[in-house]
């Protein structure tokens, strides 16, 4: 047993990706069709599969099958992420929504990949997501509703829509405005309809450049959808390379467009409310909502050695902490894994070592997998990012 393992992982090609966008990022010849993310990690829809090129390496052939192997178990998956199109409008359980939502659904007999399915596995979802390049473009969370009064109030002037007056009427409440405003939009009712295309013909030189660029650009890709009444609610914000931003349980999003490294809980479930062809389920949707208005939730990274940094949610931002963490290395260091890893080489060669274990060497674009917790020495430059769990 090698203890240290190179292993790759399905590319997804959801039609918001960039054509071969994952591929140059890992410094491959890209394609034409659309890359959206590389999955790497245990679960099961798309388990990594490991690369047995040295005697000595083990017999499971990916890390699914590790896992049925050892007992053990990876509590995150790990994704890049290269968006060239908006994402849906959407949030992700807690733990006890999932497990409920799952067991619903297993017991109606839903297939797990059936396209209608909301909860895929048991398991919350909260994600870091990191920058990999400047100009990283999302929404995230609820901005304060006297933002979204000001903005319905300078539509007013622009359009005679007489929807306007019932969404900003349903914000007058202080405490459940938002969520009234949220399921009314994504209601199916008529009027929500006719002030969607009144978003769309409204001139543009009347609103907030933020504001107009939004709708043009939602407006191009989802022509009539709510989604884009909704997404007027939200905080638009523009990371640059090295930036990050924290996504717990309920937290309403949609990428717009980037490269980025994401960790996250080892779940798929993904609740969508519009902008998006996929399943959308707005009831499963208003119920895991976090309707708290406030800034976009950055995360600020901390420096835990010359080349090592980390993004880790703390308990005040969560609630609870969670266990896993995303590290990112640029130079020589030694790194504790507090469980099984998973690494990513973006820019430059690392070689990786583990007490008792053979190095491996990683390459741009390649992966590897450390299967017990411990100390990691990793030597090389560049930029490798690495999930694990904290010790």
């Amino acid at each position: 047993m090698s203890g240290i393992v190179r292993i790759d992982g399905v590319v997804r090609d959801y039609a918001w990706g960039r054509p071969g966008g994952i591929s140059a990022a890992r410094g491959q010849e890209p394609g034409e069709r659309p890359e959206a993310e590389l999955w790497l990690g245990s679960h099961r829809a798309a388990p990594s599969r490991v690369l047995t090129d040295r005697p000595g390496d083990p017999p499971w052939p990916d890390l699914g099958a590790w896992e049925d192997a050892t007992g053990d178990t990876l509590p995150f998956l790990m994704k890049l992420l290269a968006a060239a199109a908006p994402l849906s409008l959407q949030a992700h359980p807690g733990p006890e929504q999932a497990r409920a939502g799952f067991e619903r659904e297993e017991a109606a007999g839903v297939p797990r990949d059936a396209p209608a399915r909301s909860f895929r596995d048991p398991h919350a979802k909260p994600e870091v997501l990191l920058a990999v390049e400047d100009g990283f473009d999302a929404l995230c969370g609820f901005r304060p509703v006297e933002e979204v009064v000001a903005l319905l109030d300078t539509l007013a002037e622009l359009t005679d829509e007489p929807a306007l007056p019932a969404w900003r009427a349903r914000l007058a409440d202080p405490e459940a405005g938002l969520r009234e405003a949220v399921a009314w939009l994504l209601s199916g009712d008529p009027a929500v309809d006719r002030l969607v295309e009144a978003l769309a013909r409204t001139p543009p030189t009347g609103l907030p450049e933020p504001d107009a660029d939004l709708v043009r650009l939602l407006t191009g890709h989802h022509p009539g959808d709510p989604g884009i009444a909704v997404a007027l609610m939200l905080n638009r914000v523009t990371l640059a390379a090295g930036e990050a931003l924290w996504l717990p349980a309920g937290n309403i999003h949609a990428y717009l467009s980037g490269l980025g490294v994401e960790v996250m809980g080892p779940s798929d479930n993904v609740l969508r409310g519009g902008l998006t062809g996929k399943h959308v389920d707005v009831a499963e949707l208003l119920e895991v909502l976090d309707f708290t208005p406030g800034p976009p939730p950055r995360l600020a990274p901390v420096d835990v050695a010359p080349a090592v940094r980390t993004y880790r949610p703390s308990t005040q931002e969560t609630g609870a902490a969670v266990p896993w963490q995303l590290l990112e290395v640029t130079g020589p260091a030694d790194v504790a894994a507090g469980s099984p890893s998973v690494a990513l080489v973006l820019e430059g060669e690392f070689t990786l070592r583990a007490e008792g274990h053979d190095g491996l060497t990683l390459a741009r674009g390649e992966a590897g997998f450390v299967e017990r917790a411990g100390r990691l020495q990793v030597q090389g430059s560049g930029a490798l990012y690495l999930a694990t769990t904290v010790t």
